[in-house]
């Protein structure tokens, strides 16, 4: 379907006003009585070369991993002084640093060898509140778990969110 010059040029109007596709369909319906599928829409900007506006990226508040990276200062230390390492620090060093307070402090290790039927690879976890888990993914790409050190345990949902980002860097890490 064509569009007459004045209705080409709202389409522009809209299109440089920030409207997404789905604005523009509506648009032409409403305006112009113009029904248009989404694709045809689709053409129809790409057809007069105008580039849509990309919207302002949504921060999902509960991916930690967009976190912000200041390290909070230790109690009585100047903010951005940065501690000595001790002893027990030592265990912490493989952890990162910039999770925020609350965060969910978790540890994945995958096995050099699955012997799994069915699985594609597997390893352990320790959550953090120290319940340990052993875990696997299977031929379809689903992780779960095959032995928990506390029976009935559920992780809480940031340990379980920390579980499945640190799992799919540590298989990637690996080539999966």
């Amino acid at each position: 379907m064509s569009l007459t010059p004045e209705q080409q040029q709202a389409v522009s109007r809209w299109v440089a006003a920030g409207d997404n596709l789905s604005a523009v369909q509506k648009r032409l319906l409403e305006e112009f009585k113009v029904s248009m599928t989404y694709r045809d829409v689709r053409f129809l900007v790409d057809d007069l070369n105008l580039a849509l506006k990309d919207a302002a990226p949504k921060i999902d508040a509960s991916d930690v991993t967009k976190a912000p990276t200041a390290k909070p200062a230790a109690p009585g230390q100047a903010p951005g002084a940065a501690a000595a390492a001790g002893p027990e620090d030592e265990a912490l060093e493989d952890l990162p640093e910039d999770l925020p307070p609350g965060a969910a402090r978790v540890t994945v290790n995958v096995d050099k060898v699955t012997l799994m039927p069915g699985a594609i690879a597997s390893g352990s976890v320790t959550f953090s509140d120290g319940v340990s888990a052993q875990w696997i993914v299977d031929n379809q790409g689903r992780p779960g778990f095959t032995k928990v050190s506390q029976p009935g345990y559920r992780p809480t949902p940031a340990d379980g969110q920390a579980f499945v980002q640190e799992l799919s860097a540590a298989l990637q890490k690996r080539g999966y």
